[in-house]
């Protein structure tokens, strides 16, 4: 059929797969909610429909709109918000809720794609760089307020895509870099870490004493780094101890175990590491685990769903499904590189990143390696808002891919 070319039925092939999983996992938690889900993925498929029959440039031409619109549904929870597990991060209609948050990544993706692709944008030019972080960090900065953690880290996914644009990886090494230290601080005594700092920053300039140009500028700026990374060093421990106690317990789980905080923060990851474990290499079928049907695991619908799949499928189970993500992602990276609009393609670099940072992230929290933020798995976990939210980004990239595909420029 002439009108299916340019559709691609590998991508959502695997979005339908992993949806199906996906309710199936959540009716084997809780009935009433997979039955809910199911309705949800009923709604998104209208909505996406409705994507699909529409004009590509729609998206494109109220970019504008779109994000302003998710920036005040941000600002509008300071005052109309409903708090929910210590986050005010929802809108309530009876018994109807949204997470706007979700809404705001794809605001935020297709004005970052509008601008990006314009004629006048180069990340040399001044303008064009802070005009970019102000896109990205306004929405970040009200999110971070809320405050939702976790969401504000999905936000890092859209340096991804402008590093394809030609951002400096340069800027990444250096966040990495404030991260280690950070983190190391709290496990090895501060005064060792700066000591290691200024050796390494030592060694490096005696490699490239002669390369270097010595002036006031590069003078100040190595040792305004090393002042900044010793004084992190020596900050980390009091920046962990004035933070809310829940976030400072996830963040010590990490060092001391789970089983030091079996009570408060580190029950979730006990049980769901439990979970994961008991499923051995073939798992205990669907339904009959016994950790995910006694609810042991709080929010294993939502945030820690992947321990479901640990369980009842086993370790063969988990695998098939970190492979159908991968490829999954892979394709819309590569779908992405290969559009004739730059539109497209930064929004399919947005649109890819998003889901590798939410699947990284989740994945990590549930087997120990990253604190617990509150991060969901795309299409997987339980929720309206997010279910919605990335069938929505998928429709739109999958009719960008399909009018680009069709297109005779």
């Amino acid at each position: 059929m002439k009108w299916a070319e340019g559709i691609d039925k590998l991508g959502l092939g695997l979005y339908f797969l992993l949806c199906a999983f996906a309710i199936a996992n959540i009716y084997s938690v809780d009935q009433k909610l997979g039955e809910k889900q199911l309705i949800f993925f009923g709604i998104s498929l209208f909505v996406g429909l409705v994507i699909f029959v529409g004009r590509s440039k729609f998206f494109e031409n109220m970019s504008g709109i779109i994000y302003i619109g998710g920036v005040l549904l941000l600002i509008g929870l300071f005052p109309f918000g409903k708090e929910i597990l210590g986050q005010k991060n929802w809108y309530k209609f009876g018994s109807f809720t949204m997470q706007p948050v979700e809404f705001a990544k794809i605001g935020t993706a297709l004005m970052l794609a509008n601008y990006v692709s314009g004629p006048e944008f180069n990340l040399k030019n001044k303008k064009s760089f802070w005009t970019t972080l102000a896109i990205i960090g306004i929405p970040a900065a009200v999110v971070l307020a809320i405050p939702d953690v976790g969401s504000m880290l999905v936000f890092i996914a859209f340096f991804i895509a402008l590093y394809r644009e030609g951002l400096s990886g340069l800027l990444f090494g250096i966040g990495f870099l404030f991260a280690a230290v950070f983190l190391i601080s709290l496990a090895v005594n501060p005064i060792w870490v700066a000591i290691t700092i200024i050796l390494i920053i030592g060694g490096w300039i005696a490699m490239n004493y002669y390369k270097m140009s010595w002036n006031i500028i590069s003078i100040s700026g190595i040792v305004g780094s090393v002042v900044l990374l010793c004084g992190l060093a020596f900050g980390s421990p009091y920046i962990l101890e004035k933070l809310p106690k829940h976030q400072r317990e996830r963040i010590e789980v990490l060092y001391k175990g789970e089983k030091a905080f079996r009570d408060t923060s580190g029950y979730n990851l006990l049980y769901s590491k439990t979970a994961i474990g008991s499923g051995g290499l073939w798992g205990k079928g669907y339904r009959e685990g016994s950790v995910t049907q006694g609810k042991f695991v709080p929010e294993q619908e939502t945030d820690y769903i992947f321990c479901t799949v640990g369980e009842e499928w086993g370790f063969a189970g988990s695998a098939l499904l970190i492979l159908c993500y991968m490829v999954y992602i892979g394709r819309i990276y590569y779908l992405a590189e290969q559009q004739k609009s730059g539109f497209n393609r930064v929004f399919g670099y947005c649109f890819a990143s998003i889901l590798l940072m939410h699947f990284t992230i989740n994945l990590g929290m549930v087997m120990g390696l990253f604190p617990t933020v509150g991060i969901p798995l795309p299409y997987f976990s339980y929720g309206g808002s997010s279910l919605l939210a990335f069938s929505m980004m998928t429709f739109i990239f999958f009719k960008l891919n399909y009018s680009d595909k069709n297109s005779l420029v």
